[in-house]
């Protein structure tokens, strides 16, 4: 399986639009070569290098399969749908660090360059979480727990950024 996206590769600078410095909108992304037998995909994207520790910037799971990625600039709502090559997906997405729904761009302090793994499951359910944890909004942990023995497959994508 992997993540790429056509804004930033590898390793590389995150545009400024994906940040808080610029439009603060969520980049585009492809996924590719999902597993046979995953029923939906998860997304966490988050920072290790904060100075408070692991940042959290984006939570998004239930992903419908045959998602192939997604647009820039995803709706910041908790149930949103997108359009794809695929078709039209309906995706579920938690509160990031930030108390928002949806992606909180890189927004480091002034210092050395931050990296950002935007991280991709392959699930072999679809997640159930009660109406009250979608309504406050599922958070990486309580993802991440829920996930717990139900990863087919994991991998990542890491950009960089530094605000000048």
């Amino acid at each position: 399986m992997k993540i790429t996206s056509p804004s930033f590769g590898e390793g590389e600078i995150i545009p400024v639009n994906h940040t808080c410095d610029g439009k603060d909108i969520s980049p585009p992304l492809i996924f590719s070569d999902i597993p046979p037998g995953a029923k939906s995909l998860a997304l966490i994207c988050d920072d290790p290098d904060a100075p408070v520790g692991d940042w959290v910037h984006w939570v998004v799971f239930n992903i419908s399969l045959p998602c192939q990625g997604f647009p820039e600039n995803i709706s910041k709502d908790h149930t949103t749908t997108i359009k794809d090559s695929a078709g039209v997906i309906t995706i579920r997405q938690g509160k990031n660090d930030f108390g928002r729904f949806g992606y909180g761009g890189p927004c480091p302090p002034r210092g050395p360059a931050h990296r950002y793994y935007f991280k991709l499951y392959a699930l072999d359910i679809d997640l159930a979480f009660s109406e009250k944890d979608l309504e406050t909004g599922v958070t990486k942990k309580l993802l991440l727990e829920q996930m717990k023995g139900h990863i087919i497959t994991e991998t990542s994508l890491m950009g960089k950024y530094q605000r000048k």
